[in-house]
């Protein structure tokens, strides 16, 4: 295959994305990035050292799209965290397979660095520093991360729920009850619940 003339600095992380939201993380490669590009293999490492750097350049694509401005200061500080986080959740669920990588990666991901300075800012202003500001940041991003596997790979109203309402109710009475309720849990209430219970536990 012809290699282009030249790539432009996004053009191999845009391909590495559509490589992975069309085959998963298993199908990232070398090879299969190329082939998007409509380039060789060898040709793509004159712009890509490895596999490892791809995937750099797959989280920093993804997460540049974080909003990380910080939200209106007159605000509640729940209310400001909660909309750092839906940003974090959204942008990330865009591309729910490069989770795996974005925990990697993450620390060299100027877009998570940012929003990670913003949510710092707001928690210390709260009052919350120290350790307890290390367990805080650290529980919003595991929420978030958790969150979105969970929802893309084990959604409450996927097969999972089913089977578990179909449990002996004798056996496991409060598990196939909850399964019950599950059903008619959307995603957004599943999330904004989950993280309602986790500001209230930073706030005490």
């Amino acid at each position: 295959m012809p290699r282009p003339r030249s790539l432009t600095h996004d053009q191999p992380a845009s391909a590495a994305l559509a490589v992975i939201d069309r085959d998963g993380l298993a199908g990232l490669s070398m090879r299969a990035v190329a082939t998007e590009l409509g380039m060789s293999t060898m040709g793509l490492y004159r712009y890509v050292k490895d596999r490892e750097e791809l995937e750099r350049l797959v989280v920093d694509h993804v997460l540049e799209a974080v909003d990380t401005e910080p939200p209106p200061a007159d605000a509640p500080w729940g209310e400001r965290i909660e909309t750092m986080v839906r940003r974090l959740r959204d942008t990330v669920a865009a591309h729910p397979a490069t989770v795996p990588l974005t925990l990697v990666h993450r620390h060299r991901s100027p877009g998570v660095l940012r929003w990670s300075e913003t949510v710092l800012g707001i928690l210390t202003r709260a009052g919350i520093e120290d350790r307890r500001r290390v367990v805080a940041l650290r529980s919003l991003l595991s929420y978030v991360i958790g969150a979105v596997q969970l929802e893309h790979l084990g959604p409450l109203s996927g097969r999972g729920t089913a089977a578990i309402t179909a449990l002996p109710p004798a056996d496991f009475p409060y598990l196939t009850e909850t399964a019950r309720d599950a059903r008619d849990v959307s995603a957004d209430e599943e999330f904004l619940g989950g993280l309602a219970v986790l500001l209230r536990g930073l706030g005490a």
